[in-house]
């Protein structure tokens, strides 16, 4: 019987030719095509991200870079070479947490279209009850930091009942809570309280493979937040009543729970720049907070980072650039031996050049 010839399409049958499968040379050139293709889509991809997160960070990231070849350049000029070397930059970065810890929970607050002037005598308050409760004694130290967190917590919460449910304004409700809190402060607490144990001053003083362990926790922090803002339903919530309550309100968002939340957020971040200021001092210092001036410092750095005053709109990377800012003036005027009085000016100067910056931008950018 004559051969019986099968054809795999209508093609291979009309021009006759025998079928036959692809060779393993031809396989090979495919998939090189098909990955060549893939990888080109994905490094366009890949460019048109890391220019979307650049144009987005521009002014941060404009701002770390000032700052730390200004600190190079003064530390090089004066002969103070020890100030750029790893200790020197963790000892510069380490100027940071405090002040990057309360700015963090001040960024959130003001992304939702507050703002918090508790913040000063709240790390007081808390830097006193963990000393008080410490008492040299390791085993007081967990329930310490339970206490002086659920404190802080409770604080940041009644901020947001009385902004929410009363419609007291942020700024004299939490300016309301801050000289209460000072005014207990002043009676109760005057001097220094209790000391931290030689185990939980480690968390200043301890490291983690040379990395400071207040400098991880500040960065987990600062993450964390990130994620929390970004890529999450209640960060789309907290920056939607930031911008327009009403419009949040009617898209079915509870704004007032979303008020609360962000400012029990700011009173935790509070109770952890007490605790790691009461580790570093190894007392509780009453007047810390204040002293620090947190409250103003905190504001000012969130703004310098990009956050709308207004709200709708935060940045945590811009935040912990503001705050480096402001560490990298206090260390080169201490490298100059100017009067630190003068310091205070120059941040006012770079709150103002920062603001007028973020105004040009946004006036191009509706252009």
């Amino acid at each position: 019987m004559p051969s019986t010839r099968v054809y795999p399409d209508e093609s291979t049958a009309a021009s006759g030719q025998d079928a036959r499968p692809p060779s393993l040379l031809e396989r090979s050139s495919s998939i090189d095509t098909a990955l060549q293709l893939s990888t080109r889509g994905v490094r366009a991809v890949d460019v048109r991200t890391l220019r979307a997160l650049l144009v987005q960070h521009a002014i941060p990231l404009a701002l770390i870079g000032m700052s730390l070849t200004i600190y190079i350049v003064v530390a090089l000029a004066t002969g103070q070479h020890a100030q750029i070397t790893s200790d020197g930059i963790m000892g510069l970065l380490e100027r940071m947490v405090a002040l990057g810890l309360v700015a963090i929970g001040q960024a959130v607050v003001i992304s939702s279209g507050a703002i918090d002037l508790s913040v000063a005598n709240l790390v007081s308050s808390c830097a006193v009850l963990a000393g008080y409760f410490m008492q040299n004694d390791p085993a007081n130290i967990p329930h310490a930091i339970v206490i002086v967190v659920l404190v802080a917590a409770a604080v940041g919460a009644l901020n947001g009942l009385l902004i929410s449910f009363l419609n007291v304004n942020p700024l004299i409700a939490t300016l309301g809570t801050s000289l209460t809190l000072q005014g207990i402060l002043v009676v109760s607490y005057n001097s220094l309280q209790g000391s931290a144990p030689k185990a939980f001053q480690q968390f200043a003083y301890g490291s983690l493979g040379g990395l400071p362990y207040s400098i991880v926790v500040m960065v987990s922090c600062a993450v964390l937040t990130a994620i929390a803002l970004n890529h999450t339903r209640l960060g789309s919530a907290l920056y939607a009543v930031g911008g327009n309550q009403r419009a949040a309100w009617l898209a079915g968002i509870r704004n007032r729970a979303v008020t609360i939340v962000a400012f029990t957020f700011s009173g935790v971040m509070c109770a952890i720049a007490g605790l790691y200021l009461t580790s570093r001092l190894g007392v509780g210092t009453p007047w810390v907070g204040r002293d620090g001036n947190y409250d103003l410092d905190s504001i000012a750095a969130v703004v310098i980072g990009g956050t709308l005053l207004a709200g709708g709109r935060g940045s945590i990377l811009g935040t912990l650039a503001g705050v480096l800012v402001f560490a990298t003036t206090d260390a080169v005027f201490n490298m100059l031996q100017v009067d630190p009085f003068l310091s205070q000016v120059f941040r006012g100067l770079i709150v103002v050049a920062a603001l007028g910056c973020y105004t040009f931008r946004s006036k191009g950018e509706t252009a």
